[in-house]
């Protein structure tokens, strides 16, 4: 077994897509209709859809607003470096929610802390960045 997707409900999908591919730099790899149901369907990611995890960005038609509730965390993307990555898509008008710098709960003792950062797409969903090596 291997996770395929995970699904975020967006109310303007185009609006979605432009953060998702443009802001982030993702490949949308399908976008499905359903007039029967008054949905659309966008798959996006890095990589292969056949080999990586994407996000279905599901648009509603007849809804342009979700509440998240409070059990929604974040989606987290690896980047070498935390500080860039924030710079370059606060430049393409990302909302930087947390700028980058060193988790505030790691432990002291650590010679490991990591590096994070998180922003907010249109709908609200936080992004993490986490710097890897």
């Amino acid at each position: 077994m291997r996770i395929i997707h995970t699904m975020l409900r967006v109310g303007d999908l185009d609006r979605s897509l432009a953060f998702y591919v443009d802001t982030l730099g993702m490949t949308l790899f399908r976008r499905e209709e359903y007039p029967a149901g008054r949905f659309t369907l966008a798959f996006v990611g890095f990589g292969s859809e056949a080999s990586s995890v994407v996000i279905e960005l599901t648009h509603n038609w007849d809804i342009s607003a979700y509440d998240r509730g409070n059990g929604y965390g974040h989606i987290a993307l690896g980047v070498t470096d935390a500080y860039a990555a924030c710079e370059a898509l606060a430049a393409k008008g990302a909302r930087i929610i947390r700028p980058a710098g060193p988790m505030s709960n790691a432990s002291p003792d650590r010679d490991d802390i990591e590096v994070i950062a998180f922003i907010e797409d249109p709908d609200g969903y936080r992004v993490e960045l986490i710097e890897t090596s």
